[in-house]
This record gives structure tokens, C-alpha cells and sequence, in this order.
């Protein structure tokens, strides 16, 4: 009888007979996907070009009810498993060599509630297509800046965006959440059921069970903002930067402003700040202005866009699939000169067209939280900086990884 061999979580492969992954599939309503398979390579691909990782099977979950199918399989037979939402992690959680992977990206369920403007939204959806329901009610929280990451696993890790000022963390907007536990059991966690559970699940990440929805608040947004940003050459970069400090720290909640070091589709090093405002936009303009005035511009598209717009605006920078990637990431409680000159330094020297440095500043409701409110700690008016490697060429990648590494010892 013919068998698949699949990796147990001890990390020793073993044999499943045919009968066994056939009577597995008669159980779901989604399929059950092998090597060999039609779709199985779209279906193990996953954001981060690097991770090319080929699972023996592949659960493609089309509800709850194949999820605890999937879990009590793994489960029974002891197996290696990824659970996969949007495939949007840098180090590719999603995917694993020779195990299971338990794929919710089919449930893109979604109900919005504008009475109790509250959105319950399955697993599977992006930040992309949950904005895109949500908004048609003038309602969003806080997700990701682009738009093909998940939901699920920027909001249980934390999940910095463009409202956090306003609205806190992706955690922050978390309500509740259905998950399916180790043994099968579906479960909701919320501040009045579960209470611990919830606890870790804002900012704990994905090591509690599998969540199959979400429960947001929601909050009156645009559906018109202001965002765009302002271009500045790489010689002036540190000037940039110094501003952008000092700016940064003056923007009220409903203000963010990030800033970064990269290249311009002109190919020209340069540096950015990015901005967008939640409110009046005569007041955002107001707010704009230093940043609009500060040096000498090379590009200023700051305007009147959507929301929608808003959250798309990054994607060109950062495609799906196509592109290696390696990063290293870190919180700065403070900016320094000398952290910024070895910053620009390094930017000025990056190997790819397609790297940069990125700048976050964490302010307003995110770091009014307390520190033991949420499995997520790092509660205080600080920094967040990104060594973005990003590039084409797998034949590249040990030195574009060493490159980042390096970069990010001489910041720490």
C-alpha cells in the first residue's frame, strides 16, 4: 500500500499509509492538498521569497469544522505543523519542510456591526480585504500598512499601524477571539471569558491554539485621510532624521509619522517621511507643513487619498513572493545623533536597490497601555527600526544576510 512520508513534531519522519490521508480528506470540506498536487505550490508559497519549504500536506481550511479535523490529525499522529493566515512573517512560520500546514487563508469570512461598530472577521482575510468591508461603513482599527499582510498574525503579535496613536495596537482593538485548542475544543477568549488566554493572545503570537476569528473595535475613520509623504535627497539624510526626532514627538494621537532611508524608483538614495492624519483635513494640512518646508524636497506627495489608498500605498515596496528578504529589527528609546549617523551611514552603502531603513515611532495609545495589560510589554514612547534587505537573486542571499546583520551590531 502506498504511503506519505511527514515529519513528526520530535523531528523524525514516519510513514502515513494512502487510507489513512484518504479517510483524513473525507472528513473536510476544504482540500487536502500533497506534493504533486495542482495548487500545492501556490499554496506553499508565503510573503518572504527566501522560505521555498515544501510540507508534506496542506490543509486548506474552508471553516471551523476543518480546523479541528486538522488539529486533532496532527495531534493523533504527532506531526510537525504550521498554521498559516496570511503567510505574511518575515522567517516563514507558515510553511514547514515534511509536516502539516494548517492554511486558513479561504476563511475570509467578515460581519460588520455598526450599531456596536464592531467587525467579526475569520482568520484568513487581509488587511487589504478586511479594510476594504469595514470602510464601507467610514469604520476601521488598527492593522497593518500593507495590505496583503493577514490579520491574524499582526494582531497576536502586537500589530504596529497608522491609527495606533489614535487607537493602540491591533491587540488594543481585540475584543475577542474563537480558537481551536490543542485538543480540539473550541474556545473564545475575552476580557470576561478566558480572561488569561486573551491576555496572552494580544502579543503572545500563535502559541496558544489555532484562532479561527476575531473580534475588533471599531472606530470612525475617513473614509478621506491625509497621507502621503515628503522625499528628501540622501544628503541631507541626518538632518532628515534629526527633524524627524523632534517632529515625531510633537504629533498629537491623531498624528503618525514615520520615516525611512531606501532608494527611489530613479535609482537615487533618499531619505522619507511619511505621514498621515486621522481628522480635519485643514488641520492635517496644518500639521504637515514643517515636514513640507524642512530642507530641500525632491518630491512632496502628501494629499487627500482614502484609507483604502492609504493602506496600499507601501505594497509596491514590499510585492508578494517574488522578492528575498532579511531583516533585523530592534526598539530604540531614544534616537540619538549617533545612532542616526551610523544609520544613514549604513544606508548609504545598502547592496540592493530594493533595501531600506525603516522608522517607527510609537506614541500616543499604543504606549499608554500599561506593560502587563497584554502579552505585549514594550509599552512606552519609543522607536522601532528596520534593516530591510530585500533582493532577487537566491545566489546573493548569504551576503545580503550578512550585510544586515552586521548593520544592525553596529546600531546595537
Amino acid at each position: 500500500m502506498a504511503t506519505l512520508q511527514v515529519m513528526t513534531n520530535t523531528g523524525v519522519g514516519k510513514p502515513l499509509e494512502e487510507a489513512t490521508v484518504q479517510a483524513f480528506q473525507a472528513r473536510l470540506r476544504g482540500p487536502l492538498l500533497q506534493p504533486g498536487d495542482v495548487d500545492y505550490d501556490d499554496a506553499r508559497v508565503v510573503w518572504n521569497g527566501m522560505i521555498d519549504r515544501k510540507p508534506s500536506l496542506i490543509v486548506r481550511c474552508a471553516g471551523v469544522a476543518d480546523v479541528i479535523q486538522a488539529v486533532n490529525f496532527t495531534r493523533d499522529h504527532q506531526l510537525l505543523v504550521s498554521v498559516r493566515g496570511g503567510g505574511h512573517n518575515i522567517t516563514g512560520y507558515a510553511v514547514n519542510d515534511g509536516g502539516i500546514v494548517i492554511d486558513l487563508s479561504q476563511m475570509k469570512g467578515i460581519h460588520v456591526d455598526t450599531a456596536k461598530r464592531t467587525a467579526r472577521a475569520e482568520a484568513g482575510l487581509t488587511w487589504g480585504e478586511y479594510y476594504h468591508e469595514v470602510q464601507a461603513f467610514g469604520l476601521a482599527s488598527t492593522g497593518g500598512v500593507v495590505s496583503t499582510t493577514g490579520i491574524s498574525g499582526l494582531s497576536l503579535g502586537g500589530g504596529l499601524g497608522w491609527l495606533m496613536g489614535k487607537h493602540g495596537l491591533s491587540c488594543d482593538c481585540l475584543l475577542s477571539a474563537d480558537m481551536v485548542t490543542a485538543d480540539g475544543r473550541v474556545v473564545t477568549a475575552s476580557a470576561t471569558e478566558n480572561s488569561n488566554l486573551f491576555w496572552g493572545l494580544r502579543g503572545g503570537g500563535g502559541n496558544f491554539g489555532v484562532v479561527t476569528s476575531f473580534e475588533f473595535q471599531l472606530y470612525p475613520v475617513g473614509p478621506t485621510v491625509l497621507g502621503g509623504m515628503v522625499v528628501y535627497p540622501m544628503s541631507q539624510a541626518k538632518e532628515v532624521l534629526r527633524f524627524y526626532r523632534e517632529y515625531a514627538r510633537t504629533c498629537p494621537d491623531e498624528l503618525t509619522a514615520w520615516a525611512s532611508l531606501m532608494i527611489s524608483p530613479e535609482g537615487e538614495p533618499v531619505a522619507a517621511i511619511l505621514i498621515n492624519y486621522m481628522g480635519d483635513l485643514a488641520e492635517g494640512e496644518r500639521l504637515a507643513e514643517p515636514v513640507r518646508k524642512f530642507g530641500s524636497p525632491l518630491a512632496d506627495t502628501i494629499g487627500p487619498m482614502t484609507y483604502c489608498e492609504l493602506n496600499t500605498m507601501l505594497d509596491d515596496a514590499f510585492p508578494y513572493g517574488t522578492v528575498q528578504r532579511y531583516w533585523k529589527s530592534s526598539f530604540l528609546k531614544e534616537l540619538g545623533d549617533e545612532v542616526i549617523d551610523i544609520l544613514v551611514e549604513g544606508a548609504s552603502n545598502m547592496l540592493s536597490p530594493m533595501s531600506m531603513v525603516g522608522f517607527f515611532h510609537v506614541h500616543g495609545a499604543a504606549a499608554r497601555v500599561g506593560a502587563d495589560e497584554t502579552a505585549f510589554g514594550l509599552r512606552e514612547d519609543q522607536w522601532d527600526y528596520d534593516i530591510i534587505s530585500q533582493w532577487t537573486d537566491p545566489a546573493e542571499t548569504d551576503m545580503h544576510v550578512q550585510w544586515t546583520r552586521d548593520f544592525f551590531n553596529r546600531v546595537q
